[in-house]
């Protein structure tokens, strides 16, 4: 049985993501979206006020995904390397599974307007945040070692995670779990504490 057509303003999200990211923003214009549509260039403005309108709302759409994703993870009774770990597979399953809209997200938010472009700017502080007190916890806990700088290992796990995008294709020998195990296991080895001496 067919599944039934999505409602046209979400296929014309899905297109846009698609030639967004193919093409890049500014590279891509209202007539090649309808053209990719079958439609009228006019007929698209019966369903949305602008091409930033698209861009705005893939990029809400995205940031969405990843906090559904995320931010459950702070109630979970997890040691926090088994939490950071569990974060970073969630964080590229979202890339993997959505490599247009991503795409589109981390590469061509700077084209948005001020205002949009700065609610973008506060949603990655709070995602950086979540990272830090992942972070944090394992120091807390005696699982990461003391001393560590905090800020830099977040910046370094968002750069593996969120750079996704460029290099990963869904289909491949590695599944998103995968390569979290991958990153998880060359970071984790640099961020655990040394095991306490025996007497």
């Amino acid at each position: 049985m067919t599944e039934p057509a999505k409602p046209r303003r979400e296929q014309i999200l899905d297109s846009a993501s698609r030639l967004f990211s193919e093409r890049g923003y500014h590279a891509t214009s209202m007539r090649d979206l309808a053209g990719e549509l079958g439609m009228q260039g006019g007929s698209l403005y019966a369903h949305i006020s602008s091409k930033e309108e698209l861009l705005i709302d893939i990029v809400n759409q995205a940031s969405r995904q990843f906090d559904e994703a995320l931010f459950t993870l702070r109630g979970e009774p997890l040691p926090a390397d088994a939490k950071l770990k569990e974060a970073m597979f969630r964080h590229i399953r979202v890339v993997a599974d959505n490599m247009d809209s991503a795409t589109v997200f981390f590469h061509e938010w700077k084209h948005l307007s001020p205002e949009a472009y700065a609610r973008v700017t506060g949603w990655r502080d709070t995602i950086d945040a979540f990272y830090r007190e992942l972070i944090e916890q394992g120091v807390r806990e005696g699982v990461f070692r003391p001393g560590l700088d905090i800020k830099m290992t977040a910046y370094l796990v968002l750069s593996a995670v969120n750079w996704a995008y460029t290099w990963y294709r869904p289909g491949g020998a590695l599944g998103p779990r995968d390569v979290a195990e991958q990153f998880a296991e060359m970071l984790l080895s640099g961020l655990r504490a040394a095991p306490a001496a025996t007497p």
